[in-house]
Protein backbone atom coordinates (compact mmCIF):
# COMPACT_ATOMS: atom_id res chain seq x y z
CA UNK A 1 0.00 0.00 0.00
CA UNK A 2 2.73 2.22 0.91
CA UNK A 3 4.41 1.65 -2.67
CA UNK A 4 1.08 2.71 -4.06
CA UNK A 5 0.81 6.02 -2.17
CA UNK A 6 4.39 7.03 -3.10
CA UNK A 7 3.09 6.78 -6.41
CA UNK A 8 0.60 9.16 -6.45
CA UNK A 9 2.76 11.31 -4.52
CA UNK A 10 5.49 10.93 -7.44
CA UNK A 11 2.52 11.69 -9.59
CA UNK A 12 1.70 15.01 -7.56
CA UNK A 13 4.99 16.22 -7.34
CA UNK A 14 5.30 15.61 -11.38
CA UNK A 15 2.54 17.39 -12.06
CA UNK A 16 2.93 20.74 -10.36
CA UNK A 17 1.70 23.22 -11.83
CA UNK A 18 -1.71 24.46 -10.97
CA UNK A 19 -3.73 23.10 -14.35
CA UNK A 20 -2.09 19.59 -14.46
CA UNK A 21 -2.56 18.81 -10.62
CA UNK A 22 -6.26 19.69 -11.12
CA UNK A 23 -6.75 17.81 -14.03
CA UNK A 24 -4.97 14.78 -12.13
CA UNK A 25 -7.29 15.44 -8.50
CA UNK A 26 -10.42 15.37 -10.62
CA UNK A 27 -9.54 12.15 -11.92
CA UNK A 28 -8.27 10.76 -8.72
CA UNK A 29 -11.07 11.80 -6.37
CA UNK A 30 -14.68 12.73 -6.44
CA UNK A 31 -16.08 16.16 -6.12
CA UNK A 32 -16.71 15.34 -3.04
CA UNK A 33 -13.97 14.26 -1.25
CA UNK A 34 -12.16 17.48 -2.85
CA UNK A 35 -14.48 19.49 -0.95
CA UNK A 36 -14.07 17.07 2.10
CA UNK A 37 -10.35 17.50 1.71
CA UNK A 38 -10.36 20.93 1.27
CA UNK A 39 -12.59 21.61 4.22
CA UNK A 40 -10.18 19.97 6.36
CA UNK A 41 -7.35 22.02 5.11
CA UNK A 42 -9.29 25.02 5.75
CA UNK A 43 -9.90 23.52 9.78
CA UNK A 44 -6.14 22.83 10.19
CA UNK A 45 -5.39 26.59 9.16
CA UNK A 46 -7.97 27.92 11.18
CA UNK A 47 -7.00 25.88 14.34
CA UNK A 48 -3.51 26.48 13.78
CA UNK A 49 -4.59 30.49 13.56
CA UNK A 50 -6.28 30.23 16.62
CA UNK A 51 -8.68 32.94 16.04
CA UNK A 52 -11.98 31.03 15.88
CA UNK A 53 -13.31 28.41 18.64
CA UNK A 54 -14.40 25.03 17.22
CA UNK A 55 -17.85 25.81 17.55
CA UNK A 56 -16.89 29.13 15.28
CA UNK A 57 -15.60 27.25 13.17
CA UNK A 58 -18.27 24.69 12.49
CA UNK A 59 -20.94 27.58 12.16
CA UNK A 60 -19.18 29.73 9.67
CA UNK A 61 -17.60 27.05 7.31
CA UNK A 62 -20.11 24.39 7.48
CA UNK A 63 -17.49 21.72 8.96
CA UNK A 64 -18.74 18.71 11.32
CA UNK A 65 -17.21 18.78 14.63
CA UNK A 66 -16.02 15.24 14.54
CA UNK A 67 -13.60 17.04 11.39
CA UNK A 68 -12.94 19.56 13.77
CA UNK A 69 -12.09 17.53 17.04
CA UNK A 70 -10.18 14.97 14.38
CA UNK A 71 -7.78 17.90 13.17
CA UNK A 72 -7.08 19.76 16.54
CA UNK A 73 -6.39 16.27 18.43
CA UNK A 74 -4.02 15.61 15.19
CA UNK A 75 -1.94 18.37 15.73
CA UNK A 76 -2.12 18.25 19.40
CA UNK A 77 0.11 15.18 19.19
CA UNK A 78 1.77 16.29 16.92
CA UNK A 79 6.13 17.55 17.85
CA UNK A 80 6.26 21.59 18.09
CA UNK A 81 8.62 21.13 14.62
CA UNK A 82 5.77 19.10 13.05
CA UNK A 83 3.52 21.73 14.02
CA UNK A 84 5.42 24.30 13.10
CA UNK A 85 6.23 22.92 9.38
CA UNK A 86 2.30 22.13 9.00
CA UNK A 87 1.34 25.73 9.52
CA UNK A 88 4.58 27.05 7.32
CA UNK A 89 2.98 24.75 4.66
CA UNK A 90 -0.97 25.55 5.09
CA UNK A 91 -1.07 28.96 6.43
CA UNK A 92 1.28 30.64 3.57
CA UNK A 93 -0.69 29.90 1.08
CA UNK A 94 -4.62 30.75 0.18
CA UNK A 95 -7.27 28.52 -0.16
Amino acid sequence: MKANWDSVVEKILIHSNEKELSVLMALLLTEDERAAIAGRMKVFQLLLDSELSQRQIASEYQVSIATITRCSNYLKNMSTEHRERVRQILCHQSL
